[in-house]
């Protein structure tokens, strides 16, 4: 009810089109203008899995942003989260559309080309052809490579540019008339360093485990599907501002499979170690190893969907589990759902169902 409440104060013309709310279609607002849209969530309100249709006018706008949309599909924990999100990007977006426009004076050529100059051209990884679109690249201190874009408005340098990162907290530029290409940078680099920790603790993960989900991680991306063993596995969340503490955990799996490890978590989080590597923390509290890519491969631990024989499905691994201990079959949650909701004999409680594997019939 309070997810809804903040909705409706956010975005006031979005509204429900179900009484589960996986569908909201309506307008949303920037910059005095009205863009139709519409969401539609699966059933397990995943954000990555959400599927977004919206006018052709609001499409062309968006275009060369739709990889940061799906890194904020990707990393946001609610819908209120993510429209809060596309508003930012939306607002940025048409300012940059109107600028385009916009008669750019020679001050402005003249003080961008000193800027980079002053930066250094080997920071520069693309110019485009107006001189509107500046993207830098760093390296921060353990060799990680890292861009920053940066939109500039006919202003510059009197207002900032926008700057758009792949970092998973918001990055603010504190800026003044001043200020300088040079002074965003140092900024940058940073922010950085501020977050070295963090993926410090994920790059271990994404080396030494299986990891399920994100097949392909961005740098913010702060969860973690690792596999544990035969259709078992967590998924982790983690503090990008705080690493070394205990992320949240949920355990997929069989529940003959996962109870023990949910009890062991419970009855060993004292022994969480902020001074040790999140993943030993981790192989410390559940009491076990997790299977490692140089002595395994996936497909020890990595079945298909028993319905759409298929690992992948619009890039999610199946996270459904049969819990009788002799079947164990993995389905995607969409198949499943799919496949119960067709079966006469199911029964459905609110948004959950119920029914026989397709495998066992248990």
């Amino acid at each position: 009810m309070a997810g809804a409440r903040a909705l409706l104060r956010h975005c006031p013309l979005l509204l429900p089109q179900d009484r589960h709310g996986t569908a909201y279609e309506g307008f949303v607002t920037a910059q005095g203008r009205d863009f139709h849209i519409r969401i539609l969530l699966p059933v397990d309100f995943q954000l990555k899995n959400a599927r977004i249709e919206c006018s052709w006018r609001l499409k062309r706008i968006l275009h060369g942003y739709r990889h940061i949309l799906k890194q904020r599909l990707h990393s946001c924990p609610d819908l209120v989260s993510f429209m809060v999100e596309l508003k930012t990007v939306l607002e940025i977006a048409l300012k940059n559309t109107q600028d385009l426009h916009v008669p750019r004076p020679p001050e402005y050529y003249s003080c961008l080309v000193r800027d980079l100059e002053i930066l250094g051209w080997n920071k520069v990884a693309y110019v485009d052809t107006g001189l509107t679109t500046v993207k830098l690249k760093a390296e921060d201190s353990c060799g990680r490579q890292h861009l920053i874009s940066l939109k500039l408005n006919a202003k510059y340098p009197t207002e900032p540019p926008d700057c758009l990162v792949d970092f998973p907290v918001p990055f603010a530029v504190s800026w003044m008339p001043q200020n300088s290409l040079i002074d965003i940078y140092n900024q940058f680099l940073a922010a950085l360093e501020s977050l070295k920790e963090f993926w410090d603790a994920l790059d271990e993960i994404d080396g030494k485990t299986w990891v399920l989900e994100p097949e392909n991680p961005t740098r913010s991306a702060t969860s973690r599907r690792i596999a544990i063993g035969n259709n078992v596995s967590v998924n982790i969340e983690v503090d990008p501002r705080h690493p070394n503490m205990l992320p949240e955990c949920y355990f997929l799996g069989a529940d003959h499979a996962v109870n023990p490890l949910r009890t062991k978590l419970n009855n060993n989080m004292h022994l969480w170690d902020p001074e040790i590597s999140l993943l030993q923390n981790l192989r410390d509290l559940l009491e076990t190893d997790f299977p490692s890519r140089a002595v395994l491969e996936k497909s020890d631990f990595a079945k298909d969907c028993g319905i759409c024989y298929a690992y992948r499905l619009e890039g999610s691994a199946p996270d459904q589990v049969c819990d009788d201990p002799r079947c164990g079959q993995p389905f995607h949650q969409a198949c499943l759902y799919e496949w119960l909701q067709g079966l006469p004999t199911s029964r459905q409680s609110f948004n959950v169902i119920f029914g026989e594997c397709p495998y066992c019939n248990k």
